[in-house]
């Protein structure tokens, strides 16, 4: 029906487009969710035994954003003398999981995936920006973009959540 004044029932998607701060994001006073992530974010990583493994350092967090770097071994790569497929998707994922859990709930990945427009080679030093770029009342979707040491893009991810409304331990 036209004109039918009455909302329609269905999924209601809420997307942050936050403005652009007039100073660089390093100057911009921290909030309270900022300060919240980086405290749940110090929590999982002293926790998590495969991003220590991987020799991933977290370089930012703050409230649905977080950067992480690592640098590639020798024992990461594939047959054809690449990084393995999946030491970038661990390491993308790692970046997913610290951007959504930075509210303190349990978020739980439902659906990844990635794309390599680029090689990942031993002795790059990548890193990874995750940002949740819209959330529903239970869902959250972000976008994962993997660069090399020189600035190259070589692998992007999304990633979905589903958040159980538990609090992190």
């Amino acid at each position: 029906m036209t004109g039918d004044p009455r909302p329609r029932r269905g999924t209601t998607f809420v997307t942050r487009v936050p403005d652009a701060p007039d100073v660089p994001p390093t100057q911009v006073p921290p909030s309270d969710a900022d300060a919240r992530a980086r405290e749940v974010v110090g929590r999982m990583i002293e926790r998590d035994a495969f991003s220590k493994w991987l020799g991933i350092e977290v370089l930012e967090v703050a409230d649905k954003r977080a950067v992480i770097r690592m640098t590639v071994r020798p024992e990461m790569a594939n047959g054809f003398g690449f990084a393995h497929g999946g030491i970038a998707f661990a390491f993308a994922d790692s970046a997913h999981a610290f951007c959504s859990n930075s509210a303190g709930e349990i978020s739980v990945a439902t659906d990844c995936h990635i794309s390599y427009p680029a090689a990942i080679r031993v002795g790059d030093v990548i890193t990874a920006t995750a940002e949740e770029r819209t959330e529903t009342n239970r869902l959250g979707f972000s976008d994962i973009v993997i660069r090399n040491q020189d600035d190259a893009i070589v692998a992007l991810f999304k990633g979905t959540v589903y958040r159980t409304k538990k609090p992190l331990p």
